[in-house]
């Protein structure tokens, strides 16, 4: 649906590509549907707009795993994880990039910390609903609680 290869869809690729793919509505429904997806009202549409919109709902189960992770690595309980977070509780010395002189401590933890962080936004301090959100992509590809809960004790040590 990307015509131009810029890695977002406007409205105009968004309408064609519906076409193109059979989905035939009338323009106000099509204006609804992009609205609905365009997350941030920038008149875009991104992949993780895209992704975050077709992803299913988490069970209440899975929100309690990854808050409790979540309360885990949030060492301070100030509601945020930051680098301070993660000091004293992760040993960023077995990193291979710290090992071999590439990375220092600090940006072991920040790379770290990046992979939960909002794409846009990559500002060193995960919120909640960042960590639930990042966990929403994974929990995504996990079909049963059960497996999804299993998953979560072992990253975690919960």
């Amino acid at each position: 649906m990307d015509d131009d290869n810029n890695r977002t869809l406007d409205f105009k690729e968004f309408s064609k590509g519906l076409s193109d793919y059979g989905v035939l509505l009338e323009k106000k429904d099509i204006e609804a549907c992009f609205k609905h997806f365009d997350k941030d009202s920038n008149g875009t549409i991104d992949f993780d707009e895209f992704l975050m919109t077709l992803r299913p709902p988490m069970s209440n189960a899975r929100k309690e795993i990854i808050q409790q992770a979540f309360r885990k690595l949030d060492k301070t309980g100030d509601g945020v994880i930051t680098i301070e977070d993660l000091r004293g509780v992760y040993n960023a010395k077995h990193h291979p990039k710290y090992q071999n002189g590439e990375w220092t401590e600090e940006q072991v933890f920040r790379i770290f910390l990046d992979n939960f962080d909002s794409p846009d936004d990559k500002d060193g301090i995960v919120t909640m609903e960042e960590f639930i959100n990042y966990y929403a992509g994974v929990s995504a590809s996990i079909d049963k609680d059960v497996y999804f809960i299993i998953m979560m004790k072992n990253a975690w040590k919960l």
